[in-house]
This record gives C-alpha cells, structure tokens and sequence, in this order.
C-alpha cells in the first residue's frame, strides 16, 4: 500500500529513467563466442514501455557501460534519450533534465547499485529492485515485487500510470 506522500510523488512524474544491468536485465553478463555482451530482457517491460510512451511520457536510459545489445533494445522501444559509457551518472542525470526539458520532480528513476545513488536521492520518485543492494533498498521511495530484468520496470510503469488515474484507459483497448 503506498502512502499519500509517495502517491503524490508519483503523480508528477513525466519521465521514467532507466538503469540498465540489474533493472532492465537480470544483472548477468553473458558474452557470445565472439566476445560480445548478451543481454536479456523482458518482453513484458518492453511492452510496459511501449505503453507508457503511447500515453505521452518520456522514457530515457543512464548507464555506465556500452553495449550494441542496449542500442538495438533501445532502438526498438523508441527510448526518447539514451545515455551509455554515462560515468559519474549524476553528470548525464543534470544533461537529461535539459535535454527533455523537466525538472526532478517529474523524474521517476529506477536502480540497483550504489553509482545509481546520487540520482536516486535527486528524482521525484526513487525506485529500487528487489535485489537491488541494501543501500539502494534503505533509500529509496519504492521496492518492486519484481527482480530487475523479470517484470520490475513494467511493474513501475503500471504503478505510475494507475496511480495517475490513467490505466483504465489503457485496459479500454484490449477489454
């Protein structure tokens, strides 16, 4: 059960931010036989977020690595920013702000690690994975059910949108 503070918070948000290993993935970093990075990712935080850009928000990925896996993931999910070999985060965190022209508060970001914290502390709605580390877990406005790369972005994306009041709409396509 969310409180009245958290779902205030959660009803400005505009914009959905993405760490990607540990919230997008599973964490795991699998290399193919020629040495490439391999990643997993959920088909229903996929289309989680297909939904939340149909219904007008921005989406953006801050991550400190570069992968031609993510830039394909990306691509195909229409992320409006994506911000890779993104080292120290807060730098490219303040770059996104202008680039997308909003403030913190309509920023709900999303991480599982301690180079995650200085944006968790900063956003308008902080959410941690379940796995996340225990850092992220004590500071931080929301924990997922959901293990990052196993349905915790969609589960966000639904939260936002149903604390918005905007979820019913959805439904009416597919009811």
């Amino acid at each position: 059960m969310l409180n009245e503070q958290v779902k205030r918070k959660i009803k400005r948000i505009r914009a959905l931010v993405l760490d990607v290993d540990g919230v997008m993935t599973d964490g795991k970093i699998i290399y193919d036989s020629r040495g490439l990075e391999v990643k997993n990712f959920d088909v229903k935080d996929g289309y989680g977020l297909v939904l939340f850009k149909r219904m007008g928000y921005k989406t953006a990925i801050i991550t400190a690595k570069h992968t031609i896996a993510l830039s394909a993931r990306a691509k195909s999910l229409r992320f409006d920013k994506v911000y890779q070999d993104a080292y120290p985060k807060l730098e490219y965190y303040h770059r996104l702000l202008k680039d997308l022209s909003i403030g913190e508060k309509e920023v709900c970001y999303m991480g599982d690690d301690l180079p995650d914290l200085e944006i968790l502390r900063r956003a308008g709605f902080s959410v941690g994975v379940k796995d996340a580390v225990a850092e992220v877990r004590k500071n931080v406005d929301y924990i997922t059910k959901s293990k990052g790369g196993s349905g915790a972005v969609r589960e966000v994306v639904e939260l936002i949108l149903k604390t918005q009041g905007k979820w019913k709409q959805i439904l009416r396509n597919y009811l």
